[in-house]
């Protein structure tokens, strides 16, 4: 079993979603943990609780990632608790689907980018910054990335980027040790926009059924992946995109 005991984590919109079942993986395989959110501290309260029962420690610190001078304070506040920082996890995103590229407005695009694109870049900024050498740093990405989905442009073009940002910064610091990847899943069930039953029955019906697998990831399955590249299990594993959707072809 991977131990990340004596490691300090700060996962990004880890109140709910995946960044949730990233935040209590790492903290049932031992490790520090830091939570984020931006506006739902009831949620981010419950996930602290959960990890408060496991025996770990935890804090949780309120910070939006389109805001630079927030996520320094949220590293700052990691630093300040537990002296360091070995794994980051940028997982923060907002989704926009069914939009056709002669609709979406420039509010739209102005938000996706800021939050998706803007903060995660930051994030990884202040992750290169603080890490400590043999670190981690890992990109939550979406399957759009490398499967254009028509009505996910704007959602699918600012989650790309970050990734140019991956490969870039994998081979700027990875003489210290840290490896920088990118998990890239496909929809996930229970999250996001399929985090209400019923919602978007179309487009849920055209992913699995575009899934030799037949259905669509779950929050585990991706957590697996962010165990993987968090444990020394991939320690020469760098600057590395690992498609999580089954086989699916979009």
């Amino acid at each position: 079993m991977n131990s990340l005991k004596n490691k300090v984590a700060i996962i990004t919109g880890s109140g709910r979603g995946l960044g949730k079942a990233i935040a209590e993986r790492y903290a049932a395989l031992g490790a520090a943990i830091v939570l984020n959110y931006s506006r739902d501290k009831v949620s981010a309260d419950e996930v602290e609780s959960n990890i408060n029962a496991m025996g770990t420690k935890v804090i949780s610190v309120q910070a939006d990632v389109s805001k630079v001078s927030d996520i320094k304070h949220l590293f700052e506040a990691a630093k300040k608790a537990f002296g360091k920082i070995d794994i980051v996890v940028a997982n923060v995103g907002i989704e926009m689907v069914e939009t056709p590229v002669t609709q979406f407005t420039e509010e739209q695009f102005d938000r996706l980018f800021s939050i998706n694109t803007k903060g995660a870049y930051f994030t990884m900024q202040q992750a290169a910054l603080n890490v400590e050498d043999n670190g981690r740093i890992i990109y939550v990405a979406s399957s759009t990335t490398a499967f254009p989905v028509p009505g996910m442009a704007v959602y699918g073009g600012s989650k790309t980027t970050p990734r140019y940002l991956v490969d870039v910064l994998s081979k700027e610091i990875g003489h210290r040790g840290v490896t920088v990847n990118s998990i890239i899943p496909f929809a996930v069930d229970h999250s996001g926009i399929f985090a209400e039953e019923g919602s978007y029955p179309e487009l849920r019906k055209s992913l699995i059924d575009s899934c030799p697998m037949g259905r669509l990831a779950e929050v585990e399955d991706v957590a697996n992946i962010a165990e993987f590249f968090a444990s020394d299990l991939s320690s020469f594993v760098n600057g590395q995109h690992l498609l999580v959707n089954g086989g699916a072809n979009q």
